[in-house]
């Protein structure tokens, strides 16, 4: 397959982007606040799990 290159460089340079965008440079806020609410919801979901596996424990002897 690296004989179709025909020395043109890689295939997907990142050194120049078309439309303008720095790296960096995208407000995250939205994103981070999404990701904090799924971990919250994910930490929440597991201690119910383990609470519920407790109780089944416990009631089951």
């Amino acid at each position: 397959m690296a004989e179709n290159n025909k020395g043109t460089g890689p295939m997907a340079d990142h050194s120049h982007p078309a439309h303008g965008h720095v790296a960096g440079s995208m407000d995250i806020t939205e994103q981070e606040k999404t990701f904090a609410g799924f971990v919250r919801m994910v930490t929440w979901a597991a201690v119910v799990i383990v609470a519920a596996l407790i109780f089944l424990a416990l009631a089951n002897a």
